[in-house]
């Protein structure tokens, strides 16, 4: 939890129940005009998660507990921590300490974004997982046997591709330190430091000549306009993980010049550009973008096989 000062929960005292701090928390939440968008899209979900991940209770099951009762620590605990959010907009994985990804639970704090990211699902949707027929970007998940993540951060999308494809190693490239650091935790939380390497350095710098059956990149894609009016939960980030230039595609633009080398024959990237797709599809307009949706986004990531990258970048 941060170390950051807030005014307690005054409140907290009088409430009594699990119930009684989610609907405080949801009424405070809303009335403070708070964003969420980091894991949760309401104040209901992220409210719920704030309480259950602080006391170490299934994040999947509010009812269960709904009724029961809380210590007295618990409430001055509940009630800093609800004072934290509101009065700081710390994001409630940075004070929780903990976020989950597709199922998957991550360690996070602001060495590096709280893990979000549209590639989770897809690498275990049909375009992925083997199930997909002639279809399938990936037929055979079991055949991949060398996969990179750009960009790791905390590591939560080299862990995933790790249990996605259960035969590859994967090499997570991250070029802060202090998000290299997050991601190391994260990895040996999930017993991987023998199949995932770590490389800390600038996109592609540290793979050498290697290349990957498939590459996956969640980049920096903000433009600069958006990062000069993002909301303050997000300011609690690391900038350098969220700005990418002018229109938000200068780390995309990378991947698109350097990433065919690094793909074996065959392979493809991945890549999340969130809203960027008009940008980019303005700046490749002879490159064949794949458009793949998700359960909550419409064409923000997109697959580009090796054949089609564009040439002369």
């Amino acid at each position: 939890m941060t170390d950051e000062a807030a005014t307690p929960c005054r409140e907290s005292s009088e409430l009594v129940t699990l119930r009684d701090f989610l609907r405080y928390a949801v009424s405070a939440f809303n009335a403070a005009g708070l964003h969420h968008g980091h894991g949760a899209t309401t104040a209901l979900d992220e409210a719920a998660f704030l309480i259950l991940e602080s006391l170490h209770l299934p994040v999947d099951d509010f009812n269960a507990f709904a009724d029961a009762r809380l210590t007295a620590r618990e409430k001055a605990m509940l009630g800093e921590r609800l004072a934290l959010r509101i009065e700081k907009r710390i994001p409630s994985a940075y004070l929780t300490g903990r976020t989950y990804l597709n199922g998957f639970s991550f360690r996070s704090d602001p060495r590096a974004i709280v893990p979000r990211s549209f590639i989770a699902e897809l690498l275990f949707s049909p375009l992925f997982d083997g199930t997909g027929g002639p279809e399938a970007l990936v037929q055979d998940p079991t055949a991949l046997t060398r996969v990179l993540d750009l960009c790791t951060g905390g590591g939560s999308l080299a862990i995933l591709a790790a249990h996605a494809f259960p035969n590859a190693t994967i090499d997570a490239v991250e070029l802060s330190p202090e998000a290299a650091a997050l991601a190391r935790e994260n990895i040996a939380d999930y017993g991987l430091e023998d199949r995932i390497t770590l490389l800390e350095g600038d996109l592609f710098a540290p793979c050498g000549k290697a290349q990957y059956d498939l590459i996956i990149s969640n980049p920096p894609y903000v433009d600069r306009e958006t990062m000069d009016i993002l909301p303050q939960e997000f300011r609690h980030e690391p900038a350098m993980a969220l700005g990418s230039g002018e229109d938000g595609l200068d780390i995309a633009r990378r991947v698109l010049a350097e990433g065919a080398a690094h793909l074996a024959i065959g392979a493809g990237l991945l890549c999340e550009v969130g809203l960027g797709r008009a940008a980019l599809e303005a700046a490749f307009p002879d490159t064949p973008f794949l458009w793949l949706d998700t359960a909550d986004s419409e064409a923000e990531v997109f697959w580009l096989a090796r054949a089609d990258f564009p040439r002369d970048l």
